[in-house]
């Protein structure tokens, strides 16, 4: 009987245990959520002035004009648009070709340096590339990178205009540099967890290293390849300081990628401490609401993507 009644109030201890450790880790779990939320309604309060004032205008405006009160998004939707679609074609083949080298082709002795020099890499703080960007990498473009590109690629309307150095291009150029030891990072941790098994299944049906690189290696990591691309977006998207010592700072809207730009983020970090209106305040914190909702937009729509890819589940036969 007492043993009967130990064993009772073991279990019972075990499920308060059990419940306690569920709701706590539901918690912790919830306060991310809460955060978002939390940006969100800031940003929505902090924008309600604008946003009652220009309405959905916002978004279609070229217009950017403090002195008047007049105020228009799309310059700096599109500079960041842009500057992170370069910056994907950029780093994208890189960041995986560096991924696939480490894990199946590199020898060991080599692998560790690497590494270690991506992580620092990463380690880097923005506004020291930034730095660099200003003092080295742009006067690099302007006399010797960015003339060839408008001798060999002139005819393409990408490719025109005056050099300054500094512009979209470079931006893309920096951003790039940022998001190749996060896609670098995340991709080689992907990689290696493809099973052996599927190495060796593919050499035992006579592949090449490359057949099985990518048939059996990248196939098989698709979906997370991906994953790692969008979280290098998401970084591109809302990066700062770098960007805004090298893209050069002027809202316009051209097809030059030579030109001088924009982003969402550059304009609230230049702007905010000269502004000394209310509408002013209320324009930039809807430049904040913005950038939050195409981060979140591009994240809804990478969710989309990996289903896509996924396929419909395939229910197990009974």
């Amino acid at each position: 009987m007492a043993m009967q009644k130990a064993m009772n109030t073991s279990s019972a201890a075990s499920r308060f245990g059990d419940r306690a450790f569920r709701w706590l880790t539901l918690a912790m779990a919830s306060v991310v959520f809460a955060l978002i939320v939390l940006i969100g309604c800031e940003l929505t309060q902090g924008s309600r002035l604008a946003l009652h004032q220009f309405g959905w205008r916002f978004l279609v405006s070229s217009d950017w004009d403090p002195v008047n009160g007049v105020f228009g998004a799309l310059p700096f939707i599109f500079g960041t648009v842009v500057s992170s679609t370069i910056a994907l074609a950029i780093a994208v083949p890189i960041s995986i070709a560096t991924a696939v080298y480490l894990t199946e082709l590199a020898p060991q002795w080599t692998r560790q340096p690497l590494i270690i020099f991506i992580e620092l890499l990463a380690a880097v703080p923005s506004v020291i590339l930034g730095f660099w960007g200003l003092a080295v990498m742009a006067p690099f473009l302007r006399d010797h990178l960015f003339p060839g590109l408008q001798k060999t690629l002139g005819f393409l309307p990408f490719f025109t205009g005056t050099i300054y150095g500094f512009g979209l291009l470079a931006a893309g150029i920096i951003l790039a540099i940022m998001i190749i030891p996060i896609i670098t990072s995340v991709s080689r941790e992907i990689l290696r967890s493809v099973p052996g098994l599927q190495r060796e299944a593919a050499y035992a049906l006579g592949a090449t290293r490359w057949e099985v690189t990518r048939i059996a290696v990248l196939s098989y990591a698709k979906k997370g390849l991906f994953g790692a691309v969008i979280l290098g977006l998401g970084r591109a998207l809302g990066e700062t300081m770098a960007v805004t010592m090298v893209i050069g700072n002027v809202p316009q809207i051209v097809l030059s990628l030579f030109a001088p730009g924009q982003t969402l983020a550059s304009a609230i970090a230049n702007e905010f401490n000269e502004a000394v209106t209310k509408i002013y305040t209320s324009a930039l914190f809807e430049l904040g609401l913005v950038l939050l909702g195409v981060t979140v937009l591009v994240n809804v729509f990478a969710q989309l993507l990996l289903k896509t890819f996924a396929g419909p589940a395939v229910k197990p036969q009974p």
